[in-house]
């Protein structure tokens, strides 16, 4: 199956809003193993849309729009679904009730231009939107699919999760496995895992995050133990040539991981920053049940090792667990105390910007390496 991505709104071709659906929904699809070859941004213009999508549909079997079904007079997407196909859209009094329900249960009468959010051609379905009032439409005609959800993405994805997505993998169950990893960027990562990246059954992808990169094996199979074979079976290779670095897995989280090891061992740990900008200790002080291993967390600008270290060994007690991370303009040294031994990383940034989410997550990977 080809499928292609259209994203409907003047507003991204003006740069006003980032295009995140485009981002999840690709991702989404590569999970499937459907193939998405083309993505498209069009402004609020008939002609224009029109065009667009009668391009995707001469050239892909799923057309997946996000956008333009609001009730404004520039939101088209309806209007150009049914142009395209050459069918007169009506108002469905099922989908009408519903909308003037949404608008009651809020205290506010309905205004009359939200009925063409109730519009039907014969060859859609309604997609629910319990989310707002902007119901989507599944269209098929032909061997031709055209899925059109509204722009807000906490409603497209849940029309995509719960009512798209799962027509895509009838008949079969669809699983992924992350692993988690720190101290590689995912271009490295990429090129070690080598022809593993080029897998069908099961996909494999790589993708930087906030929290390094995450390497994410993908299958679906009717059979579940069969493809939770072949997950198993993918993870221990990656692991093989990755394992050093992967710290977690799905929905750990770094904090978490590093509150377990401090439990374990009965430690308790104090940080002193300067560079990271106290993100250390946001980081750790999110997780649950922080209290019982984190004892203090210092945030001092353009401080140095000593300043910090001395800032920590005034406590009493004095935490087993001491993570530093001084200023620094072009690079930092971290360092950590353990019970066990002394242990250091230098990070090189280009900006300051650059350098904070470094000194955040090289902080996290030393002290998540120390335990």
């Amino acid at each position: 199956m080809r499928a292609e991505i259209l994203s409907i709104g003047t507003e991204l071709l003006l740069g006003q809003i980032v295009d995140t659906n485009a981002h999840y929904l690709a991702s989404r699809l590569a999970d499937l193993g459907i193939d998405c070859l083309f993505i498209s941004t069009v402004g609020d213009n008939p002609a224009r849309c029109r065009e667009t999508l009668e391009r995707a549909l001469g050239r892909s079997d799923l057309v997946i729009s996000t956008g333009g079904l609001g009730p404004t007079e520039d939101d088209l997407t309806r209007e150009t679904i049914a142009a395209v196909l050459g069918e007169e859209p009506v108002v469905d009094a099922g989908l009408e009730q519903e909308l003037r329900e949404w608008f009651a249960a809020r205290g506010v009468p309905m205004p009359e231009r939200n009925r063409k959010q109730a519009w039907l051609i014969p060859s859609a379905r309604a997609m629910p939107n319990p989310n707002g009032t902007a119901p989507g439409w599944d269209v098929r005609r032909g061997d031709k699919r055209i899925v059109a959800m509204p722009g807000v993405p906490r409603e497209m994805t849940y029309m995509w999760e719960h009512h798209v997505e799962p027509t895509l993998i009838a008949g079969a169950v669809l699983r992924s496995r992350t692993l988690k990893l720190l101290g590689i960027g995912e271009s490295m990562a990429e090129e070690t895992l080598g022809e593993l990246v080029r897998s069908t059954a099961p996909t494999v992808v790589t993708k930087a995050k906030n929290d390094g990169v995450h390497v994410r094996i993908t299958d679906k199979d009717a059979d579940p133990a069969t493809m939770d074979a072949r997950i198993a079976r993918m993870e221990g290779q990656v692991r093989e040539r990755l394992g050093q670095y992967v710290w977690g897995t799905d929905e750990d989280t770094l904090g978490e991981v590093i509150g377990r090891g401090l439990s374990e061992r009965g430690w308790h740990l104090a940080t002193a920053e300067s560079l990271s900008g106290g993100d250390v200790a946001r980081a750790l002080a999110e997780v649950p049940g922080a209290a019982a291993w984190y004892a203090r967390g210092f945030v001092r600008p353009a401080a140095e090792v000593d300043e910090l270290t001395r800032l920590i060994e005034d406590l009493r007690p004095v935490p087993e667990v001491r993570l530093v991370v001084p200023h620094g303009e072009r690079d930092a040294e971290l360092r950590i105390w353990t019970p066990d031994r002394p242990r250091s990383a230098t990070i090189r940034f280009g900006s300051l910007l650059e350098g904070r989410r470094r000194a955040l997550l090289g902080a996290l990977d030393l002290l998540r390496r120390a335990l």
